[in-house]
């Protein structure tokens, strides 16, 4: 079984449907306070927040951030991100009990310690933050001060996202990002003693002049830490809309053969190394919790990724972050300036949303199925949103030529994709997407 003819295809990574392209200007700011009033005031909560700055730009992002040389505007933009928990806590009913706290960017921990203790302690004084809730922080470990650290621990953190993406020196220059194992190894052990145990690393294949060596002696290099998460992902090279991915040459980039060997390989050699595959792209102890959830069926996929979190209701906070509540999404705006001018006027920053229809919600749970469980029941599922069996079934004539090669499996109204051929995930989760834009640039291959 090989699916060469799908890999190339560029389809989204849903970790939502509709996916953010179809976001609009039709949901903004008024919507977005009447769905934060509707939200029962028990209901489990997540929260996100946005930190839109580095120290410089590591020329394969994807992320929605800026190069901050001086602090000026950090300290301008925490600010707005104060004013903006405010207002959002001003438009629910009560103070809502959050189960998960997430940090992204950018870089989360380009604030100064006592910055993220006040934050924390806003976070707290308007949300009811549960005591065991997962509270996670993504962090540059090219950049990570010992007082930092401590701040995190202080503030509850328990569980940090490393970006590592590859230790091969070629590889590192070529995407400007130089760090070296014994700089990742030392984040490790103070995080660590500091309590915050639970540790994740991403990876990143199909970057400039990898190669399937590099990749493995990056994951053996990784496997001396003993991280207890593993994600993998596949560089996306979308120049246009991402300009300083320009600074990376084409010629120099692994074509979709070897982007799959290289996937294939770092598999191969983590399952080896007793992880446990998680969905398309993540990894994880036997022990973790994430790796629990997967064995009974409670595996779910956010913007992050693939997660453990099965609220509900997503709260984004920052600059482009997106919200996800049961009416719809909504997304700030992007632009920091314009975020920052709406606070101060008292505005929620809304930019854009979607509200979602009876059958996308449907075809969401469909396809998060898909890619948390990599089988599915579409009857089932049509059976819980209470529409008729035979709902989707437009959708197995897309996937009969996968199901004749081979890749998947067709039984009824199931769908069933095998081991070896899990990176067509998110190509057998397209079949059930009724706004895919085939001919989109903004997303990567399949694999």
């Amino acid at each position: 079984m090989h699916p060469a003819p799908y890999r190339d295809e560029r389809l989204p990574r849903y970790t939502s449907y509709p996916t953010a392209p179809h976001f609009g200007a039709s949901v903004g700011a008024n919507d977005y306070a009447a769905w934060l009033g509707e939200l029962p005031p028990d209901l489990d909560t997540s929260l996100y927040v946005h930190m839109p700055f580095c120290r410089s730009m590591c020329w394969y992002c994807g992320c929605h951030t800026t190069v901050a040389l001086r602090d000026g505007p950090i300290e301008a933009y925490l600010k707005a991100l104060h004013a903006e928990i405010d207002l959002v806590a001003a438009n629910v009913p009560a103070s809502l009990p959050v189960r998960h706290l997430h940090f992204g960017g950018g870089t989360p921990t380009i604030i100064e310690p006592a910055d993220f203790a006040a934050l924390m302690a806003h976070l707290r004084g308007r949300f009811a933050i549960a005591r065991d809730a997962e509270i996670a922080v993504e962090i540059d470990p090219r950049r990570l001060a010992t007082a930092m650290i401590a701040a995190l621990a202080a503030g509850g953190v328990n569980r940090a996202s490393l970006g590592v993406q590859s230790f091969d020196p070629a590889v590192q220059k070529a995407i400007n990002r130089i760090q070296s194992l014994d700089q990742t190894g030392a984040v490790v052990e103070g995080l660590r003693s500091a309590g915050i145990a639970s540790i994740s690393f991403d990876l990143i294949y199909g970057l400039p002049l990898q190669t399937v060596a590099s990749c493995i002696e990056t994951v053996e290099q990784c496997l001396g830490l003993a991280p207890d998460r593993i994600s993998v992902f596949g560089y996306a090279h979308v120049p246009a809309f991402k300009k300083h991915q320009r600074r990376i040459r084409d010629e120099e980039l692994p074509g979709g053969a070897a982007r799959q060997e290289q996937a294939e390989a770092i598999a191969e050699r983590l399952v080896a190394a007793g992880y446990r595959r998680i969905g398309l792209d993540h990894f994880a102890r036997p022990g973790d919790a994430m790796a629990q959830a997967q064995a009974e069926n409670r595996l779910h996929r956010n913007f992050q990724g693939y997660t453990t979190d099965a609220c509900q209701t997503l709260i984004g906070l920052g600059a482009s972050a997106i919200g996800r509540l049961p009416q719809g999404y909504v997304q700030n705006d992007t632009v920091i300036g314009r975020y920052s001018e709406f606070l101060a006027a008292g505005a929620l920053p809304t930019a854009k949303g979607y509200r979602l229809s009876a059958e996308d919600k449907l075809r969401a749970e469909v396809i998060e199925r898909l890619m948390c469980d990599m089988e599915v029941d579409i009857d089932a599922i049509c059976a819980r949103h209470g529409v008729a069996a035979g709902t989707l079934s437009s959708a197995f004539g897309r996937l009969q030529p996968l199901a004749e090669e081979g890749l998947i499996t067709l039984s009824g109204a199931s769908v069933r994709m095998h081991d070896e051929s899990r990176l067509m995930a998110r190509k057998v989760a397209s079949a059930f997407d009724a706004y895919l834009d085939q001919t989109a640039r903004r997303f990567s291959p399949a694999v």
